[in-house]
């Protein structure tokens, strides 16, 4: 008898061992892959008033957007009709595919409503919706989206819709995004929308309630936007804004399985190595130093007012334009 209980131990013990082995070998077969797409997933950090580049790997990489697309949708439309503006759903964006705030046809709600659905809940209904009030036409708001793209910058992008549903002709770059995301700060109801944390909106029964997708809001110093987005083709990608004395950063990670922790990493990180500062405290450029292009503006005040210098000390030296 005494065999037998030693036998089950002998057992017990050997399946404990098997229950180890093949746990560490499912984490050591899945180490290399995401370390791996760890070191190729794009990203970049910028500061938003000066579009000066803090970090950048593969920036210029392409890339599908997903729903990080909807910045720049939020962007055309926010140029384009006024906020108030009431929008009859059409039918052609009631129950488009994907994630939805359940629009029904003939409803109606003003832009402003359907931005924060846009934005909080990455409303594809909304979308649509925006896009057909803005431009007609999904190919020609479509068109909208790539000129304006190209006013930011964004020259290695192109869209064809307005919500990032997967279309092999539907790229960007992290450089890209980062552009595109600047100019939307540069609005301050856009940068209102997208740092809400929830809204309700609506009345009756087109009355709901939103809350924010993007959790750098409540568990980020100073996170204030903007934007998530996935598909399988894309991967889980990550548009982050964060604001701190006085410094106004924009994260983009794209392809990336802990887009989180990689986007709060890189902000934490920009923000610990550099500052503001006063552009009339810099020296006049020489050679041999990093230059930043400054002027006086018709109110008499240099633009930009402050750079990014880093902390430790950098050759920074303004040149006068």
């Amino acid at each position: 008898m005494k065999r037998t209980n030693e036998s089950c131990r002998t057992v017990k013990f050997t399946g404990g061992i098997c229950a180890v082995l093949i746990l560490c070998f499912a984490l050591f077969a899945a180490f290399p892959r995401r370390t791996a797409e760890a070191k190729t997933s794009p990203a970049i950090v910028i500061e938003q008033t000066t579009g000066r580049v803090l970090f950048k790997r593969d920036a210029d990489k392409r890339a599908y957007p997903a729903s990080t697309t909807k910045i720049l949708t939020a962007l055309v439309v926010r140029e384009t009709l006024p906020l108030g503006l009431t929008v009859e759903v059409p039918k052609e964006a009631a129950g488009t595919e994907g994630s939805s705030i359940y629009l029904r046809a003939g409803e109606k709600l003003t832009v402003e409503e359907l931005l924060y659905g846009l934005m909080l809940r990455s409303g594809n209904d909304a979308a649509v919706a925006l896009a057909l009030a803005a431009g007609g036409s999904v190919p020609r708001f479509a068109e909208m989206m790539n000129e304006r793209a190209r006013g930011c910058g964004a020259t290695h992008s192109h869209f064809v819709n307005p919500h990032g549903l997967h279309d092999d002709a539907h790229y960007t770059t992290a450089r890209d995004l980062a552009l595109i995301t600047r100019e939307a700060y540069r609005d301050p109801d856009l940068r209102r929308i997208m740092s809400t944390k929830s809204v309700t909106v609506g009345e009756g029964e087109s009355r709901r309630h939103f809350v924010n997708k993007n959790k750098l809001l409540t568990n980020f110093e100073g996170g204030n936007g903007v934007k998530t987005g996935y598909t399988t083709k894309s991967g889980r990608c990550l548009v982050g804004g964060a604001y701190r004395d006085g410094m106004q950063l924009i994260g983009v990670v794209l392809d990336r399985y802990d887009m989180w922790e990689a986007m709060r990493a890189m902000l934490d990180r920009a923000f610990a190595e550099y500052r503001m500062t006063n552009v009339l405290a810099l020296p006049r450029w020489e050679e041999g130093m990093r230059s930043v292009e400054a002027s006086f503006g018709k109110d008499g005040a240099p633009h930009p007012s402050a750079y990014p210098v880093k902390k430790e000390g950098e050759p920074l030296g303004v040149r006068w334009v």
